[in-house]
């Protein structure tokens, strides 16, 4: 699922300014989503009020979470770096203040929550770090650009860009070794899930496996012996076809390719579902298609037990995989770990995520791109 693009300002005029900025940035990364772009940060003269310059900047942030959500967790970033708020006292000195600017194109009035920003477009403090990372962005009210709402701006304050750059934690994560990586994993592991986020945070181009449009799955899991060989041999048709065609069209938009499943998959679920005169001649034709694939400089194989991956299997509901065996489940990752362990020439990642929940956690998403990541 695409995630939720918002703009978010950041303003700072009590202690250490440009560190509140940085642990904003940070708690923001760690807390709600994926931060892309961050403008420069810019010292501004308080607005409407006499106290001490700002550090003022903006970022952009992707989320899987509703904009009511966001908004209740910048609130308590601000909170816990200090930030107190007197009932009925208006414009007051902040150690951090963080308000949501833009989402997407939506417009949203609630009680707590007006987006975009009502007063942005009188801003300039607001403005010129938000032409920074969003230039053509267009206000869904007013029908005018930021780099427009800039020019037109009757604000005259005088903007003084700081002579230091605000980190973004996104950089501690490097993929830029590699042009190719494969997540793997058992039925349910939650492979097509982190491939997806990966794709979504590090502008990587997505592959999927297309299960889904195979006649033959429904059909194995009601009857395994009679739809085996023609189950794996249309994978195996399907996945070589589709891998070919995707790795041979480059994206020059992109950084690195990342798939959720790679060719030789049909080799391990082969060998536990075929006969062995099957298999022998599957594996013979196997050989003969994948030595000319491009292999992933990277294999990850993320590992749940069995009673996680049933877990899984449930919760996402596929009327054809709700009876899938226990035993079936063991088959295939022990398969799996026997294969991978036997390769020389793989570079290759085994992780245990049978405690996390990288979907839900955002804390055990980073410690998996932690793990991915580590020399």
């Amino acid at each position: 699922m695409k995630p939720n693009k918002f703009y978010i300002a950041l303003g700072s005029n009590k202690g250490d300014k440009f560190k509140n900025l940085q642990r904003a940035v940070n708690t923001i990364y760690n807390e709600i989503g994926h931060v892309g772009k961050i403008s420069r940060v810019y010292k501004s003269p308080a607005f409407g009020f006499e106290s001490d310059d700002f550090f003022n900047c903006c970022l952009e942030l992707f989320t899987g979470l509703q904009p009511q959500e966001v908004l209740d967790k910048l609130l308590d970033i601000e909170n816990r770096l200090g930030r107190i708020r007197t009932e009925g006292a208006g414009y007051e000195a902040r150690t951090i203040d963080l308000d949501i600017v833009f989402l997407n194109e939506d417009v949203i009035e609630t009680p707590s929550l007006k987006v975009p920003h009502p007063e942005m477009q009188k801003r300039k403090f607001v403005l010129l770090p938000l032409n920074d990372v969003a230039a053509k962005a267009k206000h869904p009210v007013l029908g005018k650009t930021v780099s427009d709402l800039l020019e037109e701006c009757k604000d005259q304050s005088v903007l003084e860009p700081v002579n230091q750059w605000l980190k973004n934690p996104a950089k501690a994560f490097d993929f830029s070794n590699y042009n190719y990586i494969a997540i793997e994993g058992n039925i349910g592991a939650g492979k097509t899930s982190l491939a997806q986020k990966i794709a979504n945070d590090f502008n990587a181009k997505l592959i999927l496996e297309r299960f889904a449009d195979n006649p033959f799955l429904p059909k194995f899991y009601q009857d395994a012996n009679r739809y085996a060989f023609a189950l794996e041999m249309s994978f195996l048709a399907d996945r070589y076809q589709q891998i070919s065609d995707d790795l041979s069209q480059l994206d020059l938009f992109k950084d690195f390719i990342v798939s959720d499943y790679d060719v030789f998959k049909s080799l391990i679920f082969s060998k536990i579902t075929l006969q062995d005169d099957e298999f022998k001649l599957y594996r013979k034709l196997f050989h003969l298609m994948y030595k000319d694939l491009k292999k992933p400089e990277l294999y990850v194989y993320l590992y749940q037990n069995t009673e996680r991956l049933q877990q899984n299997i449930k919760k996402r509901g596929r009327d054809y995989e709700q009876n899938i065996a226990k035993d079936y489940l063991e088959k295939i990752n022990t398969g799996y770990l026997e294969f991978l362990k036997a390769q020389t020439d793989f570079n290759i990642k085994i992780i245990d995520i049978s405690e996390k929940d990288f979907v839900k956690n955002r804390a055990d998403y980073l410690w998996l791109l932690g793990e991915i990541c580590r020399a």
